[in-house]
């Protein structure tokens, strides 16, 4: 996604009040954030400047001076990138500030979304306004490589109005073919110069930077910890989805229970998994994750994982409905979102008897254009946003 000309924009583009003076947008690797930015910098004109601050020039200069020679020489809008891989641990001082000093300043930063895992954002809780952006929905997939100008479906109206809606789209796109092209290579923006091979290698490369330089850019671990969470990631690509035996799996991978948990922690923040509670936990109740999947079908494909369709089938099912709200593994069935709505996943032939009767409860099935009653088909979820 290196054309910034390009009239397409992320779905969070447009939700952000750019008026606001300090702005965070965090994110997983590779989701665009950094073209977000620059975009929005574009629209400044020389008034606007970017900095990746993992750049040697931070090694010996500050964020507060960098603001400050900008604000002189008449910037006004200040767009700072990688705010975790900052050389100096004090950026949130330094941001409270420039806040505090520069009125006039506009500021933009991103960040890790592992960055809430530490106090630093509740430090500018008063001052920030965040927002979290994820990868690319099958309805931003499409219009990016069709230019369809696709609108996204509230949940509401795609529970109640799927058959209508999933008949129009359909009757324009080739959906199940753009889905199955859309799992393989179509979470991450920069599929877009990408052939097949290369971006199974980004995604690669992008798990194993969360693992060597984000995750111990925000809490401190020992390298031979490092080695261990990819010895997890290795063994849990072999069972996904399936319910922990933290006993075993902690001595598989050689760490206690309480390291597992916070592996699994880390691992989810980062985006490499998605971690599900069972529905009866309470809030911050200590418990061991219900269901372990990949956060995305992109991470599976780059892991060699290609074989299950039904781990990818879920994979996608939790990455979109997570947008919605909280999900939990149900006594019956497969999601349950927000403790109201229950869903089922599965192929084409998928029924009802696992949630038969129950409230509020919907089959998700693949390899089909149209559903109906309760029956959505699963590429319809990739519109929530």
């Amino acid at each position: 996604m290196n054309d910034l000309d390009a009239p397409l924009r992320r779905y969070l583009y447009d939700k952000i009040a750019w008026s606001d003076r300090l702005i965070m947008i965090k994110g997983a690797r590779g989701v665009g954030k950094t073209t977000i930015m620059l975009q929005q910098c574009k629209e400044q004109g020389d008034k606007g400047v970017y900095a990746s601050l993992d750049q040697l020039f931070f090694n010996d200069h500050t964020i507060v001076e960098f603001a400050d020679y900008h604000y002189k020489h008449g910037g006004t809008h200040l767009y700072l990138d990688e705010v975790h891989l900052y050389p100096r641990s004090n950026w949130e001082q330094e941001l409270k500030n420039i806040y505090d000093s520069y009125p006039a300043l506009h500021i933009v930063l991103t960040g890790s979304s592992l960055l809430h895992l530490n106090s630093k954002i509740a430090d500018l809780s008063r001052r920030v306004a965040v927002y979290d952006l994820r990868g690319l929905s099958f309805r931003e997939y499409l219009n990016f490589t069709g230019n369809y100008g696709l609108a996204p479906i509230n949940l509401p109206n795609l529970l109640n109005d799927h058959r209508s809606l999933a008949s129009n789209i359909s009757s324009q796109i080739r959906v199940i073919g753009e889905f199955e092209k859309y799992l393989k290579k179509g979470y991450y923006p920069f599929f877009l110069d990408s052939s097949e091979i290369t971006y199974d290698q980004r995604v690669e490369r992008l798990v194993l930077s969360v693992i060597d330089i984000d995750i111990p850019a925000i809490t401190s671990i020992e390298y031979e910890t490092q080695l261990k969470l990819k010895k997890l990631l290795v063994v849990l690509a072999d069972q996904v989805p399936f319910v922990p035996n933290m006993t075993n799996l902690s001595r598989d991978i050689g760490v206690t229970r309480n390291q597992l948990m916070k592996f699994f922690t880390l691992l989810s923040e980062g985006a490499i998994l998605r971690t599900l509670m069972d529905s009866t936990t309470q809030p911050k109740q200590a418990a061991k994750p219900e269901k372990i999947l990949f956060d995305n079908p992109s991470v599976m494909q780059a892991l060699g994982i290609v074989n299950k369709v039904g781990t990818a089938r879920e994979s996608f099912v939790g990455s979109m409905l997570s947008s919605e709200g909280q999900l939990f593994v149900p006594k019956d069935g497969d999601f349950l979102l927000n403790r109201q709505y229950l869903f089922e996943v599965g192929g084409k032939s998928k029924g009802f008897s696992q949630i038969a009767d129950l409230p509020d409860s919907y089959v998700i099935a693949d390899n089909i254009e149209i559903g109906f009653g309760n029956k959505i088909p699963i590429w319809l979820l990739g519109f929530l946003y």
